[in-house]
């Protein structure tokens, strides 16, 4: 799957591969071993967050021809999405495994 068009469970599970974090699918959410709550970081900035300080992500907002998006860059990466989490966890992700990512198929 491209980098650039990752999202939700698949985004979540590719950031959990660069943390090499293991990950369950239990119940229809990704869970670690420090998460009761599921995982992810594309959504909860209290998990994504620290991720971005850490890894001294950037952000930007941009408006082209009407549309609203968030830019992320970093080293080696930049992203585009209509959040800035997802795009920050792209951007990451990005940097970390590359173009593509094999997600397994029950998080496409």
């Amino acid at each position: 799957m491209k980098t650039s068009e990752l999202i939700g469970a698949a985004l979540d599970w590719a950031v959990a591969m660069c943390e090499d974090e293991e990950v369950s699918l239990i119940k229809g959410q990704l869970e670690t071993r420090w998460t009761d709550n599921g995982w992810k970081p594309s959504t909860d900035w209290a998990q994504g967050g620290p991720i971005i300080e850490r890894e001294r992500l950037g952000l930007g907002h941009a408006i082209s021809e009407g549309n609203s998006y968030w830019i992320a860059t970093g080293y080696l990466a930049e992203e585009c999405a209509p959040t800035p989490l997802v795009a920050a966890m792209r951007c990451y992700v990005g940097s970390k495994l590359g173009n593509e990512v094999n997600v397994p198929e029950e998080l496409k």
